[in-house]
Formats: structure tokens, C-alpha cells, sequence
């Protein structure tokens, strides 16, 4: 045996630069994608999809016909004073429910029916009925990301009470003096004559984690689909006798069976399909069955969780046996590092730096949280999420095939084959 001490190795320099580095650039990276993707939201946030919508009917003031609600959301619609970062979209009552209960919607204002005619009522223009104040309905959406509802209500409820303020101002000019002919009370709402209330406009069940259960579960799918493809990929190459297994103080070794890389990675695939039947059904028994979240659709929320788990594991396996050693940092930065930030999630896609919005138009964990929120909160609905989660995964499961098998044959035409670790005492001893 060498009588070298095994810490003489600290005193290389080149283990401290190699390691040095790669730990390095993997901590700049990680503070780079999650800290940059969040450090300011509503400087970032750019045309956060809001709905408008105007059912006020209408009221007949000195024999003319007035409807405040429509100046209301015309002046909010063309309004500069937030600039971009909020796409107003006027539209009907139906087709508003209709984009909160797809996701495509953060939330939403409502001008009621009644809007004019309260408001006429306070000043006295009208000659039946009690003056009652209006209100102006903020709707949030929690189930497509509490920060992206968050942000839309705020500046809803912005709008809405600017809105009241203005329209106070103008019946304030239009009645002139004979404000001081009416009520009190009347004269303190006329200033302001709109109350803003706030409620929820897409209600999610209250074991659905306030509308982030379908980030957490996709989450989860991506994790179980990267370690995995890790521990697949080692046990393959401990099972055709590449590497040892070590357990415990135990060295386990196998005869070598001499494979190809290309046939390594159909043997690691296959393995990870087969094994994500397993996972897929034990992630959603976990979340389901024994955590009690709320989730429809089960057979289709199984099968896209398989999906989900497959694919991102052939993924990280095709990275792996491209890259080698390298590849777990690739993994881990494509499938966490990068993909945590741009799900969409925690912060909505509007309100991210445009680096990170070019991210999630192709990173999986995006895709797949898509998938999980259209089954979970949108009853399965294909244009919510489901369809793009499904082409996506396709898509991807494609782009990994051909990128592996592409890269892995030419290794093997190159002769680039494996070398298996050598292991009789002959061979790895050296003479005392």
C-alpha cells in the first residue's frame, strides 16, 4: 500500500479550483434565478391580465340617457396611469367567469346593474326609490397564483376607488349649489358615491393549499422524475457491472456485461417508465389518499402524473448519460434552478424579468404545473392548461430522444465506449 496520508490531497490546488468553481457558479446561478426572478414583481410586471366588465343598465337623468358604468370602464380601459403593466379586457359578465375559471383571468372589476341609478338616486335627480350607495365588485382568482391575484387586486381596487373619486367629482360640478339642498348623508357619499367590496371570484375547495396544491404536486412529480433518473442511472451501471455499489462497509460487484451507451439509456428509460406506473400512483395516494387534497378527475390526474414523472426522468437520464458527472448539476439547474422560478407559481409570468419569461415557455415544471392547476381548479379543461401541458411533455419526451440517442450513437461510432471500473486486487493494488 501507498504510504501517502489520504489528506495530502487538500494540498492540491486543482481540487480546490475544480471544486471551487462548480460550487461556485452553482450558487451564483441559484441566487441568479430565484432571487433576480422575485426581487421586484411590480417593476416587471407587464400586462397582467384583468377583466372589465360593465353590466350597468343604465339610468334616464333630465331626460337623457346615462351610463356611468360604461364611462367608468372606458376611462380605467384607456387610463395611462399604470401604464402597461395591466391588459384591462373589457368584455361580458359570462365570458369573465369563463376566464377565471380557466386561469386566464387574475382577476376581474364589475360595474353592478344598478349603477347609474344609485348614483343618480344620491343626488336627488331621481324620484323613486332610497338612496343606497353602489358598489364596485373586485373579483380575485387565487387559483392562478396567490401573488398574481394579489397584485391584480391591488391594482383593481385602485382603479375602482380612483374611478368613484372621479365620478363624485363630476356629479359634484354637474349639481352645483343644490348639493347644499340635500341630505347630509347624501353629501358625504356624493364625493365619493362607490363602495369597493372585494370576493372571490373563482372559489377553490379549502384542501386546495389557496391555490398553490397543483405547484406543490407538480413539483413533486419533477422531483420523484430527477432523483430517480439518478438512482436509475447508477443502478444500471452497477447491475451491468460498470460501477461498484457500495452499502454500508459492503462493496457490491456484478460481472461486466458490456453494453453500448446508446443501450444503457434504452435500458435506463425503459426502467424509468416502468418504475413511474409505481410513483406516479404513490405521489397521488400520498397527496390524495392520505393527505386529503382536494382533487377531481382522478384516473386523468394518475395518468398525467405518470406522464409527467416519465418524462421528466428520461429527461434527467438523457442529460446524465450525455454530460457524465457534469450532468446531475445540469439536471439540477434545468429541472430546479431554472424551473422553480418560471412555473408561473409563485410569481405570476407577467410580472418576471424577460430573461426569465423566455425560460418558461419551455421549462418542464411549468408546463406540468399548467397540467395539475387545469385538472385540480379547472375541471379538466384542455384550453386551461391540460392541452399545452400534454404537447408539451410530448415535445419534450422528443427533444430528449433524439438529443440523447443523437449524441450517445455518435460516442459509440467515435469508439468512445465505456471503460469499467477495474476490480481484482492484481489490478488495484499497488506493491507495498
Amino acid at each position: 500500500m501507498s504510504g501517502i496520508h489520504p489528506f495530502r490531497v487538500l494540498r492540491a490546488k486543482p481540487l480546490w479550483m475544480a471544486n471551487g468553481v462548480i460550487t461556485g457558479v452553482l450558487a451564483l446561478l441559484f441566487t441568479v434565478f430565484y432571487v433576480g426572478a422575485n426581487i421586484d414583481p411590480v417593476d416587471h410586471m407587464t400586462k397582467l391580465p384583468v377583466g372589465l366588465v360593465n353590466s350597468d343598465k343604465g339610468a334616464a337623468v333630465g331626460g337623457k340617457r346615462v351610463n356611468l358604468g360604461a364611462r367608468i370602464t372606458e376611462s380605467i380601459n384607456k387610463s395611462t396611469a399604470s401604464g402597461d403593466s395591466i391588459d384591462w379586457q373589457v368584455m361580458g359578465e359570462k365570458e369573465m367567469k369563463e376566464g377565471l375559471g380557466k386561469g386566464k383571468l387574475y382577476g376581474a372589476l364589475v360595474v353592478p346593474a344598478d349603477f347609474t341609478s344609485s348614483i343618480t338616486a344620491l343626488t336627488g335627480t331621481t324620484t323613486t326609490g332610497t338612496p343606497a350607495r353602489p358598489r364596485l365588485t373586485v373579483l380575485t382568482n387565487q387559483s392562478a397564483g396567490s401573488l398574481g391575484s394579489g397584485l391584480a387586486r391591488t391594482a383593481t381596487t385602485q382603479a375602482a376607488e380612483n374611478a368613484s373619486l372621479q365620478v363624485g367629482k363630476e356629479l359634484t360640478a354637474q349639481i352645483g349649489t343644490a348639493q347644499a339642498k340635500l341630505p347630509t348623508a347624501a353629501r358625504v357619499l356624493l364625493a365619493d358615491p362607490a363602495a369597493v367590496t372585494v370576493e372571490d371570484g373563482h372559489p377553490l375547495d379549502s384542501r386546495s393549499g389557496l391555490g398553490l396544491t397543483a405547484f406543490y404536486y407538480a413539483l413533486v412529480l419533477v422531483v420523484c422524475g430527477m432523483l430517480s433518473a439518478n438512482v436509475i442511472s447508477g443502478q444500471v451501471d452497477h447491475a451491468l457491472g460498470y460501477t461498484h455499489n457500495d452499502m454500508g462497509p459492503l462493496r457490491l460487484h456484478r460481472p461486466l456485461i458490456r453494453a453500448t451507451r446508446v443501450q444503457t439509456l434504452a435500458i435506463s428509460s425503459t426502467l424509468m417508465v416502468g418504475l413511474s406506473l409505481l410513483m406516479g400512483t404513490l405521489v397521488m395516494v400520498g397527496a390524495v389518499g392520505i393527505m386529503g387534497m382536494d382533487a377531481p378527475h382522478l384516473p386523468l390526474l394518475w395518468l398525467y402524473s405518470v406522464g409527467a414523472i416519465a418524462v421528466s426522468g428520461i429527461g434527467a437520464l438523457t442529460l446524465l448519460a450525455v454530460f457524465g458527472t457534469p450532468g446531475m448539476l445540469v439536471v439540477t439547474l434545468v429541472f430546479i434552478g431554472m424551473a422553480v422560478p418560471t412555473s408561473g407559481a409563485t410569481t405570476p409570468i407577467e410580472a418576471l424579468p424577460g430573461f426569465y419569461r423566455f425560460l418558461a415557455e419551455f421549462e418542464p415544471l411549468r408546463q406540468i404545473t399548467g397540467g395539475i392547476r387545469s385538472i385540480l381548479y379547472y375541471d379538466a379543461q384542455g384550453d386551461a392548461g391540460l392541452t399545452r401541458g400534454w404537447v408539451m411533455m410530448a415535445a419534450g419526451l422528443v427533444v430528449a430522444a433524439l438529443f440523447g440517442f443523437g449524441v450517445l450513437g455518435w460516442y459509440d461510432r467515435k469508439g468512445l465506449h465505456r471503460v469499467p471500473v477495474e476490480t481484482t486486487p492484481e489490478k488495484t493494488a499497488a506493491p507495498a
